[in-house]
């Protein structure tokens, strides 16, 4: 990564790469990983590669949200392992969230070393791999069927950073608030999700975090009302537009 000089137009999007090649050498990231991570990228392109006002309405809106929830989980995968374990464990510690690893492609050394990297970022409890409290989230075949009685499937609140669609339907059937991440507003995930934050999360997991203690200092009516005044349909619209905007003053400069 010290190969990258700071000058480089693409500095940023280099140094996520490379995280995420790092995470897959270290055994955090599956292939489909970096599959996954090329395609959230395109969608970046298109959003201007920063954080829009419509994400930064969906970040406030999540961290209100987390604050209210008596029963707030975390769900980590591989890529977020690799892309930003510190921040996702300060995350966890500011809004007092569990962490809980939960993977599409699981294998037990892979689940091992995201736990691994997740405590040497300073997380000390971390669910999602004690077989005796292993229960399976109904409405869902893939192996992210399979969670923590004490983590996602008693949470009231779930964060789904880089999530599948099939898992938020199973989420939401099954009474969750979920919020999400993802860079395409279009994606089930995002059309499913009660807060979807249409950007980076190496962006806006800093962002989040800055939000939720901010925010830790408003009462629970103030905090509602931030979540009630938040319209995520209207939210991934503004997304859209956005898209469009930078997609029509593409087309001009060509």
């Amino acid at each position: 990564m010290s190969l990258i000089p700071k000058s480089h137009p693409r500095a940023k999007s280099l140094l996520i790469r490379e995280k995420l090649v790092k995470g897959f050498d270290n055994g955090l990231v599956a292939k489909e990983g970096l599959l996954a991570q090329g395609r959230g990228e395109a969608f970046d392109y298109l959003l201007g590669e920063k954080t829009t006002n419509s994400a930064k309405k969906a970040i406030r809106a999540a961290a209100a949200q987390i604050l209210l929830a008596e029963r707030p989980v975390i769900s980590v995968n591989g890529n977020i392992a690799a892309l930003c374990p510190k921040e996702i464990v300060k995350l966890s510690k500011q809004t007092k969230a569990k962490l809980e690893v939960n993977l599409f492609y699981t294998n037990k050394n892979r689940k091992q070393a995201i736990i691994k990297t997740l405590k040497k970022s300073g997380a000390k409890m971390i669910l999602g791999s004690n077989l005796s409290t292993s229960t399976k989230l109904p409405g869902i075949d893939s192996a992210r069927r399979i969670v923590d009685k004490n983590g996602i499937f008693a949470a009231d609140v779930v964060v789904v950073p880089l999530e599948d669609g099939d898992r938020t339907i199973a989420l939401r059937k099954a009474g969750k608030i979920v919020i999400t991440f993802d860079l395409n507003p279009l994606s089930r995930t995002s059309q499913t999700a009660n807060i979807t934050i249409v950007d980076n999360v190496t962006r806006a997991i800093d962002l989040l975090i800055y939000d939720s203690k901010k925010l830790s200092k408003k009462n629970h009516s103030s905090l509602r009302k931030i979540v009630d005044d938040f319209d995520n349909k209207k939210n991934l619209s503004e997304n859209i537009l956005e898209i469009r905007k930078n997609l029509t003053r593409g087309a001009k400069i060509a």
